[in-house]
């Protein structure tokens, strides 16, 4: 199935589409698509409700983030091999992990807000994978079942606050809205392979990258159990998994964001993100 929140930021309501596609709401049998939904698994199990009886929701509403309430919004880098080659760096011979700040989480369609000082704001284009089960020194044989989902994720980050700043990545990954998420939570089901997704993103129309998630070096599995190893993942949190190639900063020369640009991505079979950048307010 495919779930999606909807509604005005803070105080938005579930939905699921239909076998046709339409936004149909849930909020007469569901609370919200959150940490306790995916907790409790059977919440979330439609089976003998008449979707096509559910109220339409109409498709200029604003859709939220794909879940609410994430406790952790955990990334990897340099996961892709012709991504890293692209950055001039090798492949990390164990996985990169930085965390993105929760506050960074925004609707698949909200603006990019250019942050006060940038000067470098660029995309990448990944596959997100949501926790359905609590996680720790989960082995890999059994993290497929510890995984509720997939979605979109535009990983947006700040080069300069990320590599020109000193210490962690975390400075140019975590200004608020750097993390749009959905339209979808896509349940694994529906999802046959993860590791076989073309993917791409343009900016204002130019495609900058057209990859697959068939070139991530680490995969979903793997990483699920690797990121256990060192803290426990709830229900709802998010592994951001990597991108490939085609970044701004690997353009020749370097294409970076300014505001009036639109961005657009999207995932096989997970759905289309479109964001416009804007300068920060306040």
């Amino acid at each position: 199935m495919k779930f999606f929140r909807y509604g005005e930021p803070g105080a938005e309501r579930p939905g699921v589409l239909d076998a046709k596609g339409r936004l149909r709401d849930l909020s007469g049998l569901l609370s919200d698509i959150d940490a306790s939904a995916l907790l409790n698994v059977t919440g979330l199990n439609l089976d003998g409700v008449d979707l096509e009886a559910l109220p339409i929701i109409a498709l200029d509403t604003r859709l939220g983030p794909c879940v609410g309430g994430v406790g952790k919004f955990v990334c990897i880098g340099l996961n892709y091999s012709d991504h890293a080659a692209e950055t001039g760096a090798t492949v990390p011979p164990e996985p990169i992990i930085f965390l993105k700040a929760n506050t960074a989480i925004c609707g698949p369609n909200d603006n990019i807000e250019r942050p006060r000082g940038s000067t470098k704001l660029d995309w990448e284009v990944e596959l997100g994978v949501v926790i359905g089960k609590k996680s720790k020194y989960v082995s890999e044989a059994d993290a497929m079942d510890h995984i509720f989902g997939y979605c979109v994720i535009n990983d947006v980050s700040e080069r300069a606050f990320q590599m020109d700043r000193q210490g962690t990545w975390d400075k140019g990954k975590g200004c608020d809205s750097f993390g749009p998420i959905g339209p979808w939570l896509v349940t694994r089901d529906e999802i046959q392979d993860p590791c076989n997704l073309s993917m791409w993103l343009e900016v204002n129309g130019k495609r900058f990258q057209n990859g697959s998630t068939a070139t991530m070096v680490y995969k979903p599995a793997f990483l699920l159990s690797y990121v256990s190893q060192f803290m426990t993942l709830m229900p709802g949190d998010i592994i951001s998994t990597g991108t490939p190639p085609g970044v701004g900063m690997g353009q020749k020369p370097p294409v970076f964001l300014q505001p009036g640009d639109v961005v657009e991505l999207s995932i096989e079979g997970l759905g289309r993100q479109r964001q416009c950048v804007v300068d920060a307010q306040g």
